[in-house]
């Protein structure tokens, strides 16, 4: 038995490695990022083994969890439980019938602790691709553990009259903490409420080396495990595309360069300031700038933020009003909805370029609603376009 949950530690293991090698090229979390605290309560059942065949009753069973994604599809998680587990064993007085022994199963209960390892799974994300602001989303873990609880020694026998009455006892009625391996396979449902909490679901199936000791023939005890908690993550939920933070960096290169050339040109003397003012000035002017956005979202990501950066800056040094021109895709959503979406576009675009410094005096919000293909595909309409009035 243990040999076998050691081969599903190492397989799930395996699994694991090679999702995330898979997946880190796409996405990429920060040391600090995707940290995550979750309390959980519910009910557990045991099974007591195949010689007993029965159920316990439901007992409370409460987890807390640390754990780190590592990209939108994998995670990983270390989870503590504690509970007081019903079982029902052959530990109990009998009678011989036809020379055999007819023991009467017996209830029994004990305290139980549980550590455990979970690699997680992100199938909706896996299958759906990465979306924050989706409302639902379904994973599946696995992993190994250990259960931490007290069990009986010694072994069983008849004593007596086997011709009436048989008595199963354990030879050694002493109770000692011991560590059982477990390995487990679950579901994890989570429902997003903000981007630090959410709310969770989860039902969890486990299997352990028998810890009842002298009180069971069993070799592996059986449990299940549902219930329902909240997960916080620290500093809130934050991926970003490997392309973004290569080019976000090499835009922040550009910015940092132009910011140095106008500091140098206003410390040169002032015979010489003109010229290379002049010279910056022409070299950063622009007529149109395009900052696009995702469908049905006026969220700036990340190469929108670089480029309002931009955009700003040229604002600043050459003066001028600018119109916000905003757009939609006219295929996708109503008129109505897609002239609200171009209000926002619009206004997200212009509180970036006030939060940049740029004066409102120098910009103009124009709304155009949904409107046909501006550049050949729909993707590239969903778009705020800057330019010169």
């Amino acid at each position: 038995m243990k040999a076998k949950l050691i081969l599903l530690s190492l397989a799930v293991a395996g699994f694991a490695m090679s999702a995330s090698a898979q997946t880190r090229e796409k996405y990429t979390s920060n040391g600090a990022d995707n940290i995550f605290i979750s309390a959980n309560i519910g009910g557990s059942t045991t099974y007591s083994g195949k010689s007993e065949g029965k159920f316990g009753k439901i007992a409370p069973h409460v987890t807390v969890s640390l754990g780190k994604w590592f990209t939108p599809v994998i995670g990983l998680r270390i989870q503590g439980g504690l509970w007081r587990t019903n079982y029902y064993t052959n530990y109990a007085a009998g009678v011989v019938s036809g020379g055999r022994l007819v023991p009467n199963k017996q209830a029994n209960n004990k305290g139980m602790g549980v550590v455990r390892l979970d690699g997680i799974y992100n199938l909706t994300n896996a299958i759906l691709g990465y979306n924050p602001d989706r409302l639902f989303s379904l994973s599946v873990f696995a992993g190994p553990g250990l259960t931490f609880t007290k069990s009986a020694n010694g072994v069983f026998y008849a004593d007596g009259n086997t011709n009436t009455y048989a008595r199963i006892v354990p030879g050694n009625k002493s109770e000692k903490l011991r560590a059982h391996i477990n390995g487990s396979v679950g579901l994890l449902g989570k429902f997003n409420v903000s981007p630090v909490l959410d709310i969770d679901i989860e039902v969890r199936g486990e299997v352990a080396d028998s810890y009842l000791g002298a009180k069971s023939t069993a070799h592996a005890i059986g449990a299940i495990y549902a219930g329902a908690g909240v997960t916080y993550t620290i500093g809130g939920k934050k991926f970003e595309k490997m392309t973004q933070v290569v080019d976000n960096s090499a835009l922040n290169d550009e910015i940092n360069r132009l910011r140095q050339e106008l500091s140098e040109a206003r410390n040169k003397p002032a015979e010489v300031r003109t010229v290379v003012e002049t010279k910056t000035v022409t070299e950063t002017k622009f007529n149109k700038t395009p900052i696009f956005f995702k469908i049905g979202s006026s969220k700036l990501d990340n190469y929108a933020k670089a480029s309002i950066k931009l955009v700003a800056e040229g604002i600043k040094a050459q003066g001028g009003t600018y119109k916000v021109q905003a757009y939609a895709d006219k295929g996708t959503g109503s008129a109505t909805f897609n002239q609200k979406l171009t209000d926002a576009r619009a206004q997200a675009v212009y509180d970036a370029l006030i939060a940049e410094g740029v004066s409102a005096n120098q910009l103009q919000i124009v709304s155009h609603g949904g409107v046909d293909n501006m550049f050949g595909d729909a993707e590239s309409t969903r778009v705020v376009i800057m330019g010169v009035e």
